[in-house]
């Protein structure tokens, strides 16, 4: 007989017990397992073409004219539809990417090592606000970009880490942040200032040529998300560590294409449960309404998953001001997260709620019994390619999604 409870509790404290350190950067087909040339990975669960949103047939495009083996829309679009270039989720290869979330071959990536169970997880560089390939824009502009973080920012940032005596400390930084303000998904202001400094002397001492030097530092500076994608590839390697768990029936990933969302569960494989997207409601950008957004799209949510992102908005109140509603929904966000969650987090705790550790480990079958959702918060892409971001909101997954997985779960442990 399959003990839940125990299996659960192995599986969270997993979860918590893992230290994610920020090791290096480096191109992606270097590192990322079963990275290939011909090759794109993408946010949530498998996608085609045919049914991808605009943003996610944006960056989409954007890659492949970055890469070089596209020159426009049309020529990227037969790649895909061909077969000569392949589409496979982030997810299914140890990494994640905020929005679109696309990474190709040679984009350099971050690259995380949790040291208490040895696994891995990478991320791509964040682009900052704007028109950004992660919202589906591929203008020149966004491409020159992706060209200077590629050719300059990222090996500056690899020769830095490298003089690192042990990397940097994510959960460290994160658990830090959740106490000025920060929650680890949509507002990462006082995480990033905190990843910013502690490169800076880093940065100093490598020998790039000044200009580079202080081009990467006001890069960093002046993008709130710098520490986003790190944090992103953090939640990934806690959340993968709690994965496979026989008889578990935590969720360990949660992600969006911006057509569906999907969720993996520890005690289920590899198996996606997937279901439609919701529509985020939230605050748009001047000019911008909810009749311009796409459908919820992004990796980001692996930071609820991991504990942090929406479950930890009761720690910074401020978000509302970016994402709708007030600070007491803020807190009873938080507290109603409890309610589907196995465990508190051990390292990451909330000064307001008298340093109560951030609810972790969704149960699905909490989840179905009392009919709450994990709450996201998340950025609003226009529905549009190439017009990037126009708000950001909060969301919910649809239901269907962890009654499937409850049904399969009692099917493969016979419980029907």
């Amino acid at each position: 007989m399959i003990d839940i409870k125990k299996a659960n509790e192995t599986a969270v404290s997993r979860m918590m017990a893992a230290r994610p350190i920020l090791r290096t950067v480096a191109p992606a087909r270097d590192v990322i397992p079963g990275m290939r040339q011909d090759l794109l990975l993408h946010a949530g669960p498998p996608i085609t073409w045919q049914r991808a949103s605009g943003p996610m047939k944006g960056a989409v495009v954007g890659a492949l004219i970055f890469e070089g083996l596209a020159s426009d829309w049309d020529s990227a679009e037969k790649l895909v539809t061909s077969g000569q270039v392949a589409l496979e989720p982030c997810h299914e290869h140890d990494a994640v990417g905020p929005m679109a979330g696309v990474t190709s071959a040679s984009m350099q990536v971050y690259v995380l090592e949790n040291v208490t169970h040895g696994n891995r997880a990478y991320a791509n560089l964040n682009e900052g606000y704007g028109k950004v390939l992660r919202y589906g824009a591929y203008s020149d502009e966004v491409i020159a970009k992706l060209r200077w973080m590629n050719d300059v920012m990222g090996p500056l940032l690899a020769e830095a880490l490298a003089l690192s005596e042990d990397g940097l400390d994510i959960r460290a930084l994160l658990a830090e942040s959740l106490h000025m303000g920060d929650e680890g998904h949509n507002r990462n202001k006082a995480g990033s200032i905190i990843y910013t400094a502690k490169l800076a002397p880093l940065i100093a001492r490598t020998g790039a040529a000044d200009e580079d030097k202080a081009a990467v530092l006001q890069f960093l500076g002046d993008n709130a998300l710098s520490v986003l994608n790190p944090v992103m590839a953090a939640c990934k390697a806690m959340a993968d560590a709690g994965h496979g768990v026989e008889g578990s029936t935590i969720m360990t990933v949660m992600a969006r294409n911006g057509t569906e969302l999907g969720i993996r569960v520890s005690g289920l494989g590899d198996r996606w449960f997937t279901g439609p997207v919701g529509q985020p409601d939230g605050l748009y950008f001047p000019g911008f309404t909810a009749s311009d957004a796409s459908g919820d799209i992004g990796d980001s949510t692996i930071t609820e998953t991991a504990g942090i992102g929406a479950f930890a908005m009761a720690a910074a109140p401020a978000i509302v001001t970016f994402i709708s509603g007030t600070p007491e929904m803020a807190v009873n966000t938080t507290l109603e997260m409890y309610e589907i969650t196995t465990a508190e987090h051990s390292a990451f705790t909330i000064p307001v709620l008298g340093f109560r550790g951030t609810p972790v480990g969704v149960d699905i079958r909490k989840v179905v019994e009392l009919g709450i959702r994990p709450q996201i918060n998340t950025g609003i892409a226009h529905k549009e390619p190439g017009v990037g971001q126009v708000g950001a909101g909060l969301v919910l997954p649809p239901m269907n999604v962890f009654e499937d997985a409850l049904l399969a779960y009692a099917e493969q442990y016979s419980l029907v």
